[in-house]
């Protein structure tokens, strides 16, 4: 089963897409910082508080009459396990208690020098301590008793990593922002880079059936000169050639702008198109025949000029797929509820998976002329200005491609005479 799944047009400025870029990017940040700073919180607390048990143990040894072996056994089990971070004894001179090694936890204390120097080293560490937490009190008989010694502590490893990991984070973060605003900003000027050039082919593309059957007709009113009745007819049709190198120059007017919709026979403009590719596509050595299954006054609200270039381009484009120079295309037009299906098959080359993908990118072509704008103009004109959907619905290499093309809000009633097809022109 093959889903297709409608493109979103959220028809976002480049500013807009900034904003929205940098509120994510700041909701982010913010939501690291909030998380990393209740982390820390709570494992601070969690350290204050064994610190404050074990500040009370020595306060309650120190108070103990009698000690039993039993006692001290569970203290150094349970209670000093779970100290992980810097702890330094100090009098109530701030002074280290002596014997260093045993009055001091998780220290880095370097054996090989003098007891003054490992003094001076513990007083410098002490000064650091007392930045960062009030020393717990160690009193004699409860809390109002004389202060015997002092715990001073800081954060161990682990929390003062998480204090940085934010930054760190920040850091990552603004780098890959950067290298994804840099990106943006090359794969954008060469976007740009891809429609101004698939802009100039799609101009000489379209420039090029009116002038190239205006050269034929030359040939033929120097080969007719004798006969008044040709001249005229060819002179007829040249006029024609001329109406549509005007109307070239208004459609590439209008990109950009909004368009103008009005009430249109749809039937009519495809048969109008194809009636004009019929009498030119020979001059261009190609012979196509265009098959019309057209159900007949199908009214839709469109910009006739924009609707025809993307009938336009997609009859050219199956011209131009077939390189014997000879096949069919098949125009199907019918109406379902308040649906329009438009299908336009050919049976030229076809296209690969690949080609089949990036054949709506600006700038994408597989051949020196063509498709490098049309395909996207199409798409544009029928997915923004119409409000409708345009899609390939089927391409095998070889036997050919067919583009599907669905617009709503239908309106059936009586056509003015000035829009109803030719019936005679009409397919049975």
């Amino acid at each position: 089963m093959v889903v297709n799944i409608r493109r979103f047009n959220l028809n976002l400025s480049p500013n807009q897409i900034k904003l929205i870029l940098v509120v994510l990017a700041s909701v982010i940040i913010g939501t690291v910082l909030l998380y990393t700073h209740v982390l820390v919180d709570e494992m601070r607390s969690q350290e204050y508080k064994v610190v404050q048990l074990y500040a009370e143990a020595i306060t309650h040894y120190t108070n103990l009459q009698s000690n039993s072996n039993e006692d001290w056994t569970f203290f150094l089990d349970n209670i000093l396990k779970r100290i992980n971070f810097p702890v330094i004894m100090t009098d109530v001179d701030d002074q280290p208690l002596p014997g260093y090694g045993t009055n001091t936890m998780h220290v880095a204390l370097d054996s090989a020098l003098t007891e003054e120097e490992q003094r001076r080293y513990l007083l410098s560490y002490i000064e650091e301590m007392r930045q960062s937490y009030d020393p717990i009190l160690i009193r004699e008989g409860g809390e109002n008793g004389e202060v015997l010694m002092k715990l001073y502590y800081t954060n161990s490893l682990l929390v003062t990593r998480l204090q940085l990991l934010p930054y760190i984070e920040i850091f990552v973060v603004s780098i890959f922002i950067l290298m994804g605003y840099i990106g943006f900003s090359y794969i954008k000027r060469t976007e740009q880079s891809h429609v101004w050039v698939g802009l100039a082919k799609e101009a000489a593309h379209q420039l090029g059936t009116p002038l190239s059957s205006m050269l034929a007709w030359i040939e033929i009113m120097k080969m007719s000169s004798d006969d008044p009745r040709q001249v005229e007819e060819v002179l007829d049709e040249m006029k024609h050639d001329i109406d549509r190198l005007n109307k070239i120059a208004h459609r590439f007017s209008k990109i950009g702008s909004k368009p103008e919709m009005q009430s249109e026979n749809i039937s009519g403009l495809i048969e109008k198109v194809s009636k004009y590719f019929e009498h030119r596509l020979p001059h261009l050595g190609k012979r196509v025949e265009i098959v019309r299954e057209l159900e007949p006054n199908v009214v839709l609200s469109v910009n006739a000029e924009l609707f025809e270039w993307v009938i336009e381009n997609l009859i050219k484009n199956g011209a131009e797929s077939m390189e014997s120079g000879r096949g069919e295309i098949h125009i199907n037009l019918r109406r379902q509820g308040s649906k329009v299906f438009i299908t336009v098959y050919d049976n030229g080359k076809g296209m690969s998976p690949s080609v089949r993908r990036q054949a709506f990118n600006p700038g994408f072509s597989t051949k020196k002329r063509g498709w490098g704008l049309g395909l996207s103009l199409c798409r544009r004109i029928i997915e923004e200005y119409h409000g409708g959907r345009i899609f390939i619905k089927d391409s095998v290499p070889g036997k050919g491609t067919t583009f599907s093309i669905e617009l709503g809000d239908t309106k059936p009633g009586i056509i003015p005479a000035q829009q109803a097809p030719d019936e005679a022109t009409m397919p049975a």
